[in-house]
C-alpha cells in the first residue's frame, strides 16, 4: 500500500501551494535577499518549521518560487494577447501594447522596486542551471507573446527581429530605473516608436480596418 506523507495530502498541497505563493511574492517584491524561510512562513500565515518541512531547503522553495512567477507571468501574457483585438495597428498603437505585455499595463503597472526585482531576477537566475533554463523558457514565452501581438497587429514578425526588439525593451526599462529622467514605461515606449517599423514593419498583405 503506498504511504501518503501529509505534505501529499490535500492539506499538505494547500500549504505547500501557500508557501510557494509567499516565496514569489517576496521574491517580487524584494528580490532573492527578500525570500527567507521566517518571511516566506510570516506571509503564508503557516508555522516557521513548514518552509522546512514541505521543501528540502531554501533553494528548493527559491525554485519553485521561480517557477511559480513564470507560469503566472506567461499566464498573464496569453491572456492580454488572446484579448487584443485583431486590426492594423500603426507605430504608437504598437507601442502601447508592447509596452503593455513586457512592463505592465497602466491599471496594473508594476512599481519600481518590482520591476527592479525582476531583472535582478534575471541576473540571479543566470548563476544556476536550473534557475536559468525556467527564464529561458520565459523569455521565449515573452518572445511568443510579441509576435503573436504583432500578427494581430498587422505586422511581419520574424522570431530573431522580435527577440531583439524585445532586449531593446528589457535594455532601456534598465536604463530608466537607474536614470532620473522619465519613467521606465515612458523610455519603453519611446525605445518602441524609434525602431518598430524597422524590426517588425506592416505586412501589406493585410486589410486596412
Amino acid at each position: 500500500m503506498l504511504n501518503v506523507t501529509a505534505a501529499m495530502t490535500p492539506k499538505g498541497e494547500r500549504r505547500r501551494y501557500a508557501l510557494i505563493s509567499a516565496a514569489a511574492e517576496l521574491l517580487r517584491e524584494g528580490g532573492f535577499e527578500a525570500v527567507r524561510h521566517r518571511s516566506v512562513a510570516r506571509r503564508a500565515g503557516l508555522p516557521l518549521a513548514s518552509t522546512t518541512y514541505y521543501f528540502s531547503s531554501l533553494d528548493d522553495l527559491v525554485l519553485k518560487a521561480v517557477e511559480y512567477i513564470c507560469a503566472v507571468e506567461t499566464a498573464q501574457l496569453r491572456a492580454r494577447v488572446d484579448a487584443l483585438p485583431r486590426r492594423r495597428r500603426g507605430a504608437e498603437a504598437i507601442a502601447d501594447v508592447l509596452v503593455d505585455l513586457l512592463v505592465g499595463d497602466p491599471d496594473g503597472e508594476a512599481s519600481s522596486e518590482e520591476l527592479i526585482s525582476r531583472y535582478e531576477r534575471y541576473i540571479a537566475c543566470a548563476r544556476q542551471a536550473e534557475l536559468r533554463e525556467i527564464q529561458h523558457r520565459l523569455a521565449r514565452q515573452r518572445v511568443d507573446a510579441v509576435v503573436s501581438a504583432m500578427a494581430r497587429s498587422g505586422r511581419n514578425a520574424r522570431t530573431d527581429l522580435v527577440t531583439a526588439l524585445v532586449n531593446a525593451v528589457d535594455g532601456s526599462v534598465v536604463s530608466a530605473l537607474v536614470s532620473d529622467g522619465d519613467g521606465p514605461r515612458e523610455v519603453a515606449r519611446a525605445t518602441v516608436m524609434d525602431v518598430i517599423d524597422v524590426l517588425v514593419p506592416i505586412d501589406e498583405r493585410t486589410v486596412r480596418v
